[in-house]
């Protein structure tokens, strides 16, 4: 079945989650984290994305946004940084995160060829809508949709049942894209033809499923969905 519908993670896959401490850490208020930002941000993403899968599993869901901050605060304390201004500045930079160099042209590629083209996110809707607008996407994007509405993160199945409830589509014209392996695998055993955007070249993940495609960035996606 043809590809009619391209789906994709916002953080990390559109968006680039470093930005926010790359951008603080250029700032000359900000000098005690200009040499560990990387190792900061990967902290801080790592337990964003822990603390998703934890509350899944505990049935404790609150907004994407708690999480957000909980796994600042606790990357700042694990690299020995401190300080309301320094959190005001990541916290604030992360509702304007920097798009990928490719996205605005890979996203108008299959706009120009009538596919469907969304957001799927753990995102709370007011941070993607944030960072849509800041990255100049909005014209290019037919929904965002987020697990605000389900009450749950992915990779639970009900995250993944909003976009055949959105678009009205089959779960074979559904081409999933994510930069975490484990969404991938996830949205691979749900149904959708999946491609992981492998910008680390990370080994693939020991799960049941696996992506059907694998790419370095997001450029060759309007190849894959058949454009």
């Amino acid at each position: 079945m043809a590809i009619t519908t391209c789906v994709f993670d916002a953080y990390g896959t559109l968006f680039d989650v470093a930005s926010a401490a790359r951008e603080a850490a250029s700032r000359p208020e900000n000098s005690e984290i200009a040499k560990n930002w990387a190792k900061l941000s990967g902290d801080w993403r790592q337990k964003q994305l822990q603390y998703s899968w934890l509350r899944a599993v505990m049935g404790a869901h609150t907004d994407f946004w708690q999480v957000t901050q909980d796994g600042l605060d606790w990357a700042m304390e694990a690299n020995g940084v401190s300080g309301a201004r320094l959190r005001k500045d990541l916290l604030d930079l992360y509702w304007s995160l920097a798009a990928y160099d490719e996205v605005p042209a890979m996203l108008a590629a299959l706009k120009a060829a009538g596919l469907n083209t969304a957001i799927l996110s753990n995102g709370s809707l007011d941070m993607l809508d944030g960072a849509v607008v800041s990255a100049g996407l909005t014209d290019l994007l037919d929904a965002i949709l987020s697990v605000d509405t389900v009450g749950v993160f992915k990779p639970d199945s009900r995250v993944y049942d909003l976009v055949g409830a959105h678009f009205g589509c089959e779960v074979e014209e559904v081409l999933f894209v994510s930069s975490n392996g484990w969404d991938a695998a996830a949205a691979a055993g749900y149904g959708f033809a999946t491609a992981w955007v492998n910008r680390a070249d990370e080994p693939v993940d020991r799960l049941p499923w696996t992506p059907r495609h694998q790419l370095r960035d997001l450029t060759g996606i309007p190849e894959i969905a058949g454009v």
